[in-house]
């Protein structure tokens, strides 16, 4: 730490308003909701304008034309384009203030049939999508996943979506590359595109291993295809969840491994066949979990998510592609915790996560049509006057604002070892992983903690 001028340990801002700040004035500085959306958003909040198929939008940001997004966010089936005008006006004026990568899927979550029958196309909730990530000024992504009933053994003009997650039957493999390239010439400002998700339903039960050549050669035929739509478009994947075993368990156990436990082998065979015989791809998407496959969390909820770092490391020595995490998650399916624990526990993963050298992640958000929702992005049914911002979109933003792709970090510390740190020559995250109060020196300053405090400081 300097003795130039600096702001108090636990000031509640973010750090893209700290560094903003210092920039402009040299040190401290206080803004207004309006003077930080004038820094963040470039002085105006994106607009949609001119025309396109169907009448949709062209607006918002500018094609992306790399692999290094960033900290984002994924929608989920209830979103912020709701039925209630001032909801959603509330949400995407929020969201606005500092645009965030938004990914999208094609079918599912949001997202309705794309083409019911074979030609006939209904792309009403995907524009509606789409649009509402253009509105808020955010780079577009979209999941080429799922596939629509009669590319997978049901009737064309239905829609059963308890068949959501069964992959397209191989005979129409071409047919579902089709769709996406379709989909990619729909929307020309989307420049980054992932190639199905998790390998739903690409499980070869026979051999109780992952069909990995099946999923390899239906992403084949979606890269060129998309690729052919326009070169310019970046494709990757293969979205596989990188599934762990607990420590001490032999079956199934690969030679990656950690306190956490180890990768499962089965994700390692079916990540080098992908690497192996993919056509080409532009980046490499996984997803995870710090838990284990029992829901265990060794050697307790913080320390599992070194699996996010160690995991990223391993992943830069096996490819050269730009890394994405398409998901991560933290939480046991009945944990139950409190808001700022499930924060503290989040971002510690992230700072893991960080340290694994991403291009991007993107946070899945847990929104939910009402009552508790503990890691939700934003409030459902704010009132004029509510905060609608949550904490994990707080805690998003920082990490965007903050650690970009390329981010690099400082070595530093803190004599608690409760506390958990990360951070570069700017800016510090500093994560209290107690339960309780504490005071602890990070970087050798003194810093007050409350229970499961998340603190941002300037250095």
């Amino acid at each position: 730490m300097t003795d130039a001028p600096r702001e108090p340990p636990r000031q509640a801002v973010s750090a893209t308003l700290r560094r903003a700040a210092a920039h402009l004035t040299g040190g401290t500085a206080v803004l207004t909701a309006t003077a930080t959306a004038v820094l963040l958003a470039g002085c105006s909040t994106p607009s949609d304008s001119g025309s396109r198929e169907a009448g949709w939008e062209r607006g918002g940001a500018p094609p992306a034309t790399d692999t290094g997004l960033g900290w984002g966010f994924t929608h989920t089936q209830r979103s912020a384009d709701g039925n209630d005008p001032e909801e959603r006006k509330a949400i995407v004026d929020e969201l606005s203030v500092q645009p965030l990568p938004q990914v999208q899927a094609i079918m599912g979550w949001g997202a309705g049939n794309p083409e019911p029958s074979p030609g006939d196309y209904d792309f009403e909730s995907l524009d509606s999508r789409i649009s509402l990530i253009r509105r808020t000024g955010g780079t577009p992504v979209i999941t080429l996943c799922c596939a629509p009933d009669w590319m997978k053994g049901g009737k064309a003009g239905r829609t059963d979506w308890s068949r959501i997650e069964e992959a397209p039957s191989p005979e129409h493999y071409d047919d579902f590359a089709a769709l996406s390239a379709r989909i990619a010439e729909r929307y020309p400002d989307v420049r980054h595109f992932v190639v199905w998700n998790e390998l739903k339903g690409f499980w070869n039960r026979d051999e109780g291993r992952w069909d990995y050549e099946g999923y390899t050669r239906l992403y084949n035929a979606v890269h060129k295809a998309v690729k052919k739509a326009d070169r310019r478009n970046l494709v990757g994947g293969p979205y596989l969840g990188m599934d762990s075993v607990p420590p001490g368990q032999s079956h199934h156990a690969s030679a990656v491994r950690g306190p956490w436990g180890s990768l499962d082998q089965r994700v390692v065979d079916a990540l080098d066949y992908w690497l192996a015989h993919r056509t080409g791809a532009d980046f490499l998407a996984v997803d995870g979990s710090s838990a284990a496959r029992d829901d265990s969390l060794s050697p307790d909820r913080f320390a599992a998510t070194e699996k996010f770092s160690d995991v990223g490391r391993w992943l830069h020595e096996r490819s050269s592609l730009p890394l994405w995490w398409s998901e991560w998650y933290v939480t046991p399916s009945d944990a139950g915790w409190r808001e700022d624990e499930h924060t503290a526990v989040q971002a510690t993963a992230m700072m893991e996560i960080a340290r694994g050298d991403p291009a991007a992640a993107f946070y899945w958000n847990p929104q939910q049509a009402g009552g508790r929702c503990t890691g939700c992005l934003w409030r459902n049914g704010p009132a004029p006057g509510d905060e609608v911002a949550r904490p994990m979109l707080e805690l998003l933003r920082g990490f965007a604002a903050a650690f970009p792709p390329g981010t690099e970090f400082a070595t530093l510390w803190a004599d608690d070892a409760r506390v958990r740190v990360l951070g570069d020559a700017d800016t510090v995250l500093a994560v209290n992983t107690s339960g309780r109060a504490l005071r602890a020196e990070v970087d050798g300053e003194p810093v007050d903690f409350g229970p499961y405090e998340v603190t941002w400081l300037q250095r």
